[in-house]
């Protein structure tokens, strides 16, 4: 890890962030509306811990068909995604209720998916928004295994050729991953640049929680359908496999699709450690939308098809995002930066799968 007191640069379009947020906040103020949750985003909340749980519970009835067993796994796969994406992510970055406890309760349920809320925040929050696409800084385009490569700045093996076909295997292990390995290593990594202090708990606590939730969620996922649940212990843990493999897959087709695309500038600091570029500027060439007309999609995602707005305004919850849109592409456009978006999300995955295939490159082309 280079230099951590990375800063972007005030002196290009840095009006156009004071321009936005005030725009924002009036269309906040004058539609009498919180920024944060509503009723529709808690009936949501249920309904997706329903997708997740409730298959869950039929893991209990007895003598069930195995393809029925393998079929409550898969939907619960989808299930533990939809609360990642919609629940979940939205509590952590704060933007589900104005009430801090309301959103550390929610923010929970990070239990339910195997992996550490806190951890998450650093990586996600910490990181990934504060620089994003900005090599060996944002750990979302530094993958854990050498055979991706998300950015140009990686180093180059000759495997990466043909990472265009074999990288949604390991999108599929990512949540298996992070169940298993992921949490400790970044425990240890973040230890070391002091930010589980900054989280205000102490590497001890940090451990302890993490290990806790750990052998909870085993117990949980695990041990209990093995020694109570209808099908044998085999079909259980290929259940397992498929739920994670399933949930990672989606998550991982979810983000990537939105920094990992042929527009993206991959911004290198110079030797002060300044980015020519404002952060918000920097959003935006290096985040892009897609899907925006699909309701249905956008409602399963989170609203996360609309990464732009999101990176833009991460405290605001998710179910605003299709009305501030509108605003940001305007304001985008008055200052002459780019407002990417693509119509589906076939497009963005087809994009996407392009810049896996010059990033397969020993010299890829950047925009």
């Amino acid at each position: 890890m280079q230099n951590n007191t990375i800063q972007f640069s005030k002196e290009h379009n840095s009006e156009f962030y004071k321009t936005l947020k005030s725009r924002v906040n009036a269309y906040f103020k004058e539609n009498k509306i919180a920024k944060t949750a509503n009723a529709a985003m808690v009936f949501k909340t249920f309904a997706l811990l329903a997708l997740f749980l409730v298959p869950y519970g039929f893991l209990y009835f007895q003598n069930l068909p195995a393809i029925a067993y393998i079929g409550l796994w898969f939907v619960m796969g989808l299930g533990m995604a939809g609360v990642g994406l919609s629940v979940m992510h939205d509590a952590n970055h704060g933007a589900y209720s104005r009430k801090e406890w309301v959103n550390v309760l929610v923010s929970n349920v990070m239990i339910l998916l195997g992996g550490s809320a806190r951890n998450w925040r650093i990586q996600h929050n910490v990181l990934h928004h504060t620089y994003t696409n900005v090599a060996e800084h944002d750990e979302d385009i530094d993958p854990p295994v050498f055979m991706l490569r998300f950015s140009p700045h990686s180093k180059y093996y000759a495997i990466h050729r043909f990472q265009h076909l074999y990288a949604w295997f390991f999108y599929g292990m990512m949540t298996l991953f992070w169940y298993l390995t992921k949490d400790y290593q970044q425990a240890f990594r973040y230890q070391k640049r002091g930010l589980v202090e900054a989280q205000g708990v102490t590497f001890a606590q940090h451990m302890f929680r993490i290990i806790l939730f750990k052998l909870i969620y085993t117990a949980i996922f695990l041990f209990l359908p093995i020694y109570f649940g209808g099908a044998s212990w085999l079909i259980n843990v290929l259940g397992f496999l498929l739920m994670q493999f399933i949930c990672g897959l989606i998550l991982a087709m979810i983000f990537q699709p939105a920094h990992v695309v042929p527009t993206s500038t991959y911004p290198i600091p110079n030797d002060s450690g300044v980015v020519e570029a404002d952060w918000a500027v920097n959003q935006l060439f290096n985040t892009a939308n897609f899907a925006p007309k699909s309701r249905l999609f956008s409602w399963y995602v989170g609203g996360l098809n609309y990464q732009v707005e999101h990176h833009l305004f991460p405290s605001i919850c998710h179910i605003h995002y299709k009305k501030i849109s509108q605003i940001v592409e305007q304001t985008a456009k008055e200052y002459q930066l780019p407002y990417y978006s693509y119509k589906t999300f076939v497009e963005a995955l087809s994009e996407h799968t392009k810049m896996l295939k010059n990033l397969g490159k020993p010299n890829p082309v950047i925009a």
